[in-house]
Order: structure tokens, then C-alpha cells, then sequence
């Protein structure tokens, strides 16, 4: 844009203008911020007075870059965002510039230049979305040119309203009609601001038996008009779709257009899928819309353009009403807001305007042929082929198996819906942190549950979404199935092995997308519920701290910050070869090891003290036992010295060491005896969990092998090494001790199949939990 500015003769305002607000993007644009230990320590985020010199343009931008990213990471999507403003972008922010500088013309010259701007804007909307002979209403609100058009139907329809207000509306109430797909909260605005009881709205609901399931049911409409007519009622607009807000689906609007003609409505339209009609080809179902009598365009989001109004287009042939009604006005600085649309439409041209949105239209029918290979994937959309919404979700019903498990049918089919509903929020969060060029976000259907939307449409422009990133969605997808149908099958299976370890609960909690929720419990029972309470979360914490180091691929959580669950395991999602048994009885024995070391140290305590006591009553014995022995004389400071000297006395001194393990006060003979030390007993061995068995080095915790081991021994890695180093060994030995090496008795590990150094007796074996063996004691000291 420099060179622009440069090669043409301009404004030396003008210019400077946009040489500044480049330099003002370049700087709030820039990536390299201060660190974090500046920032956070950094005054300029304080808030304090006023400087009274002023500051620089350039510290100021540095200010107001910090509250921009202070919080944000590098590859956060906001910041993203800014990266992707683009050329197009500048010029829409140029143009709020510029419509602050031109505000400050004369009237004559400001009247003219805003005309020029309004009338050209609006002649090439309406050509390029194909609405001839319309009007033009910009409003940074995209409910306000729907509020207003509300406003011009009530003027035109009650003739004295604009002097008789409300008393028009008391004979006669209005009605005004919109889907149930329509956004959230849209009637309810219009009523409070048209001062409209809330009577006044009539949600229409879907489709239910035929046609799709997020499209206004035209003939219950029609049966509604006519009640109201009967009633007294006046039908005043209606609200359609083309592309609802949640699904992309576009209603009848032919049919309801002719429906709107029979009873004097007006039809109102909005929807995503009104850019497609600046595409060559459109859709005859969203062709229908450019017979509406209003619509409402969004062409920030489509186009990726910051901060430009939204634009309502309308058919009316009386100015007055229109300008009663807010959609016109005669100050020329109100005019001033489709300036920066203005600039912006120029800089992209016709082709670039509908390259882009032609663009968003390729990327979602991209996904669909991606979609189409995964046969675990559902698309909620099946009717609108042609829609720039995909909207799909993870579904994996089987109804027999939730019947053969036991309970109510309908319970067990509600709970399976619930966890896939979670199971497909969890999704798409992975999908949009792991590609977030995408956009992809989740979306609740009343009929489908939670979904993942993807509407290019929405968000390609701003985020600069490519076919790249398409294609990285749909592989990330395609790992993430996997996982979720193991887990989705793997939560009965932990359900169970959970119910079968008494030390053990488990919680139902279908809000958690993961393998399940388990919490363990005290095998004392203690009558103070608050002290319960205080070990069992104490027990909690360092069993989820230890679960956490422990080589698995598994995640372990508290789970969520304001659960209604306290002191729970929660345990995240699975693949397939996870061995639930193994996982279970390892929870189980890592919690019994920390609750009887946690017992241990509470009554150490006690130990110490009683053992204090003995050790003074034995010191006092024993000084006792040597008054007796030596006499009285001896005792004495100089006499006894002199004694001493004459007839020494050959006593022995008699240590005392304190054992924690026995609580006990002991002689310290034996530590100097040499038969104590090589007979000495080892020490007790550390109480584990699981089964025996051997993991190839490398292999993750709670993993079995899906391979066939039929003829195989689990040892047979082991014993391929073994014999491997009995080759290297023979190969390597001096002449004449080949025979020695090959005469070598085996350990008694590999003839036992045990890991080596697992016992140090033949034949002995270590303690089992739960009937079973121990798979490597060494994990939990």
C-alpha cells in the first residue's frame, strides 16, 4: 500500500493517514513482545494517572500491544487472527479512519461524498447477491436492521401508529413468527424493543415425520396464521432461514413466500447460505431468497473483514415509512458506515469477492468426500448436499448390548446417548486445538445431541484456511475414532473389574469423556467423618500423584474444577490393547501401600514416644547397675580419679539403638557382630498390585500384546537376548573355556519365567493382590 501511495498523487493528509495506520498494524501485528517476567513485573499494565507530558504514538501502541497479548500464547487462535487481517483487512480499518477525517468536511461536500458512498455500496450488493431494486440498512448490530424492518411492517400496516403508538396494537395485537431454529434470544429482543408482549412471538416448530429435522414445517404454519386470524390477531412478519444457525439448513422459502403473499406478511430471511448467491451457480432453495421482501448479509465474517457493518437490503417504495422506521437518515455521519465497507469491496473486486466465498464452498465439500470414507461418522446435514455447514458427530449405537446388560431400555439408551454426546464434545476440542486453522467448533442439536460444525464460511477467510488444513482434520479424525470406539467399549469392562475390587468405587459419571471415574475407599472405618474425609482426600492426592509417574500412556485427573464428585480418579480415554484388570488392581494396590504407609506414620508418633521412655528407664538402670558395680568412691570427682589410677575397672559400655520397624529399644551388640551382618534378614518386600508378566522394552504400562502367542511364551523376548549374549559371550571366550560357558546352569528367573532379580530365594514367589501375581515390584518403592 506504500508503493500505492507513492506512485499516485493523493491528500499529503490521506497519505500520512495510511503510511500511519500501516505503521500502527505493523507494530500491534508484531510477534516479538517482551518476556514474561517482564511483563509480568512491566508498570505499563498498572493503572495510574494521567502523565501530564504525554506520550509518544509509539509507547502508546506498545501499551495498548501488551493488553492484546498479554495472556495470550504465540499460537493462540486471537492471535492468529491478527496475523490473518490481511491487505483487505487494513483497508476496512483504513476506512474508520477516514470516516473520522471526512466527518470534519463542510456539510456540502460531506452530504455529497456520503451519497456517493451509500448509493455506490449498495448498488453493488445488490447485484452481487442478486436483490434488484433494493435498499440498503447498515447497522453494527446484525439484529438492528431486523428490528427496524419490524418497526417499517407495524407503520405501513397500522396507519395512525406514528400519532396513536400503542392504542393501533391494543385493537389489533401483531404476531410475529420464526422457527424454532432460528438463534436463541432473536424474538424475545425484538419484542422488548418493539414493546411487544411476548405473546406477540409464535415459534414455529421443524419438521418432525417428513422432510429434514431444521426446517420450519410450512403446513403447521399455515394452521397457526389462521388461528390467529380467527383470534383477532394480526400476522405482521415472518422469520426464515436460509442456513440456520446451528445446522446450515435452509427452509422451504418458495413455499413460504407464496404463504406470505396470502396473508399480507412480510418475509424476512437470514442465514450463512445467502453468500452463495455470488456464486454462478446458486441453489433454486437459496435462489428463492432474492423474492424475500429483507435479508440480512454479514460480509465481515465472509470475507474476513474487521469491524464492517452488517447490511439488511429491503423493498419498500415509501421513503417516509422507511425513515420513520430508522432505515434511513438524514445525517450524513450515519451514512459514513458502509465507508469502510466501501473501500473494502473496491480493494477485493467481484471476482475476489466471490473466489472467496466460491473458496469456503470447495473446502466444506473437501471434508464431505473426507467424511464419506469414515464409516463411524455421521452427518447431520443429509438434505442440504450443497450447504457450506458440515455438521457430523461420532456415533457407535448398539441397542441390543445396552438391553442384554441389564435395566430399563430406555435408561440404558439415554445413558449411551449422553456418553456419546460427550465423547463428540471431547472431539471436537481435540479437533479444533489440533488444527485450529479449521474453525471447527461444537454445536448442540435437539434431535442429534452435541455435533462438530465445521462452516468454512464463518471463519476460513479470517483464519486463512487452506485445503491442507481440510485434510489434516480429516486425518486427526481419522486417529481419534479409534480411540473413541475402545473407549466407548472399555467403560463397561472397567465398570465391571471396578465392582470386583472391594477397595474400590465406582462413580457414574456421564459428563467425563474418558474411561471411567473411581475412587478409593478406606479400609478402617472411622467414626469422624471430617478426619475420614481429610485422609481419604490426602490418600487421593498422592495416589493421582503417583498414577501420574508411571510409564502409561493413560491420563489421570481430578477431573472437573466444580464436580459434584470429591477424592475421585478420573481416567481418560483408552485404545484399544489397554488391559483394564491390570489397570484396575494396579489403583488398588498403589492406594492399599499408601494408606498403610500413611498409618505407619500416624502411629510413629506414639512408637517414639514410648520407645523415649524405655530408653531413659534402661539408662537409669543401667547407671544404677554401675553405682553398684564400681561403688560409691568412684564416683566421687577426685577419690574416684584416684582409684581409678590405682585398680582400673574393666567395664563394658552397653549401646542402645531405638527400631522404628519394631518399636523396640535394642542392644547395639549385635550391628558389631560379623555373624549379625552376613545373617542379617532382608527387608520386607514393597506390596504390588497385578500380574506377572513381561513387557518388551519399551512397552508402555497396561498394555497386552494383540499379537497371537500361540506357541510363544511371554519370556521368549527374554530368552531370544539371553541366548543372543551366550553366542557373543562363546565367540568371545579364551580356548579351553567354551566348554565352562556352555555348561552354564540357567538363572532360576528365566526357568521360572520371571523378570531377573525378582526373588532371591528358588522357587519363592512375591505376595499376590486379588489372587494375582505381581508384574514389577520395583514401580511402586
Amino acid at each position: 500500500m506504500d508503493t500505492s501511495f507513492q506512485q499516485i498523487t493523493v491528500d499529503p493528509t490521506l497519505a500520512e493517514m495510511g503510511k500511519n495506520l500501516n505503521e500502527a498494524m505493523r507494530i500491534l501485528e508484531d510477534g516479538h513482545r517482551e518476556s514474561e517476567e517482564q511483563q509480568r513485573h512491566s508498570r505499563k499494565d498498572i493503572p495510574g494517572p494521567l502523565q501530564g507530558s504525554g506520550q509518544d504514538v509509539a509507547h502508546i501502541l506498545q501499551v495498548v500491544q501488551n493488553l492484546m497479548h498479554g495472556d495470550e500464547n504465540e499460537d493462540s487462535q486471537s492471535h492468529r487472527r491478527m496475523q490473518n487481517v490481511g491487505e483487505q483487512g487494513h483497508m476496512a480499518l483504513l476506512g474508520h479512519s477516514l470516516a473520522a477525517y471526512i466527518s470534519v468536511l463542510d456539510k456540502e461536500r460531506l452530504r455529497k461524498l456520503t451519497t456517493r458512498i451509500l448509493s455506490d455500496t449498495t448498488l453493488w450488493l445488490c447485484r452481487l447477491f442478486r436483490y434488484e431494486n433494493g435498499s440498503a440498512y447498515y447497522h453494527e448490530d446484525d439484529r438492528e436492521g431486523l428490528l427496524k424492518v419490524c418497526r417499517l411492517v407495524i407503520h405501513s400496516r397500522f396507519d395512525d401508529y406514528s400519532t396513536e403508538g400503542f392504542n393501533m396494537l391494543y385493537n389489533k395485537q401483531p404476531v410475529i413468527y420464526q422457527s424454532a431454529a432460528c438463534r436463541s434470544g432473536l424474538g424475545q429482543h425484538l419484542c422488548n424493543q418493539l414493546g411487544l408482549p411476548l405473546s406477540s412471538l409464535c415459534t414455529v416448530p421443524c419438521n418432525t415425520m417428513f422432510g429434514s429435522q431444521h426446517q420450519m414445517d410450512v403446513a403447521l404454519l399455515d394452521r397457526l396464521i389462521k388461528d390467529n386470524v380467527d383470534s383477532g390477531k394480526l400476522p405482521l412478519l415472518l422469520i426464515a432461514n436460509a442456513g440456520t444457525p446451528a445446522a446450515g439448513h435452509t427452509d422451504k422459502l418458495g413455499r413460504l413466500k407464496e404463504l406470505c403473499a396470502q396473508y399480507s406478511m412480510w418475509l424476512h430471511v437470514e442465514g450463512v447460505n445467502l453468500a452463495t448467491l455470488a456464486l454462478p451457480y446458486v441453489k433454486s432453495s437459496v435462489m428463492a431468497a432474492t423474492q424475500c421482501d429483507s435479508m440480512t448479509l454479514t460480509l465481515g465474517p465472509w470475507l474476513g473483514l474487521p469491524a464492517v457493518p452488517a447490511i439488511t437490503l429491503y423493498r419498500h417504495e415509501d421513503p417516509a415509512l422507511s425513515l420513520a422506521a430508522g432505515l434511513t437518515s438524514i445525517q450524513p455521519v450515519e451514512k459514513l458506515r458502509a465507508l469502510p465497507l466501501w473501500l473494502s469491496l473496491q480493494y477485493l473486486g467481484h471476482d475476489g469477492i466471490v473466489e472467496r466465498i466460491r473458496h469456503a464452498s470447495q473446502l466444506s465439500q473437501r471434508l464431505l468426500d473426507h467424511l464419506t470414507k469414515q464409516t463411524a461418522i455421521t452427518k447431520a446435514v443429509e438434505d442440504d448436499l450443497n450447504s457450506p455447514v458440515v455438521v457430523f458427530r461420532f456415533s457407535q449405537t448398539d441397542a441390543n448390548s445396552a438391553a442384554q446388560s441389564g435395566g430399563p431400555l430406555e435408561t440404558l439408551l439415554s445413558n449411551e446417548r449422553e456418553i456419546q454426546d460427550t465423547l463428540n464434545r471431547w472431539l471436537g476440542e481435540q479437533l479444533a486445538l489440533l488444527v485450529p486453522a479449521s474453525g471447527v467448533d461444537i454445536v448442540n442439536l435437539e434431535d442429534e445431541g452435541s455435533c462438530v460444525r465445521f462452516s468454512p464460511l464463518m471463519t476460513s477467510a479470517v483464519l486463512a484456511t487452506k485445503n491442507e488444513d481440510v485434510d489434516a482434520l480429516a486425518e486427526c479424525l481419522q486417529e481419534k475414532i479409534p480411540v473413541l470406539i475402545s473407549t466407548l467399549r472399555l467403560r463397561e469392562e472397567f465398570r465391571e473389574e471396578v465392582h470386583c475390587i472391594a477397595a474400590l468405587t465406582y462413580i457414574e459419571d456421564l459428563s467425563w469423556p474418558g474411561l471411567g471415574t473411581v475412587r478409593y475407599e478406606l479400609s478402617s472405618e472411622e467414626p469422624d467423618e471430617n478426619k475420614r474425609q481429610a485422609e481419604l482426600e490426602k490418600i487421593s492426592s498422592v495416589l493421582l500423584k503417583k498414577l501420574k509417574e508411571l510409564d502409561s500412556d493413560l491420563t489421570f485427573s481430578t477431573g472437573p474444577e466444580f464436580g459434584p464428585e470429591k477424592n475421585c480418579l478420573y481416567i481418560g480415554m483408552a485404545t484399544e490393547d489397554l488391559d483394564v484388570a491390570e489397570l484396575v488392581e494396579m489403583i488398588a494396590a498403589i492406594g492399599r501401600e499408601i494408606e498403610e504407609n500413611s498409618r505407619l506414620l500416624e502411629n510413629m508418633t506414639e512408637v517414639v514416644r514410648k520407645g523415649i521412655l524405655e530408653a531413659e528407664l534402661q539408662l537409669q538402670k543401667a547407671t544404677e547397675e554401675k553405682l553398684l558395680e564400681e561403688g560409691v568412691l568412684r564416683q566421687l570427682p577426685v577419690v574416684g580419679s584416684v582409684l581409678n589410677w590405682f585398680s582400673p575397672v574393666q567395664s563394658l559400655v552397653k549401646g542402645r539403638t531405638f527400631n522404628l520397624t519394631a518399636g523396640s529399644v535394642d542392644s547395639t551388640e549385635p550391628t558389631y557382630s560379623m555373624k549379625a551382618q552376613s545373617t542379617g534378614g532382608s527387608l520386607p518386600p514393597t506390596p504390588t498390585s497385578a500380574r506377572t508378566k513381561h513387557r518388551i522394552p519399551g512397552q508402555k504400562l497396561f498394555r497386552r500384546s494383540l499379537v497371537s502367542s500361540d506357541g510363544v511364551s511371554e519370556t521368549s523376548s527374554v530368552g531370544q537376548v539371553e541366548e543372543l549374549g551366550k553366542e557373543e559371550l562363546r565367540e568371545t571366550a579364551p580356548e579351553g573355556r567354551e566348554a565352562d560357558v556352555q555348561k552354564e546352569p540357567e538363572p532360576e528367573t528365566e526357568q521360572r519365567g520371571v523378570t531377573p532379580g525378582e526373588g532371591e530365594q528358588k522357587g519363592k514367589r512375591e505376595p499376590e493382590v486379588e489372587g494375582r501375581e505381581t508384574e514389577n515390584p520395583s514401580i511402586l518403592r
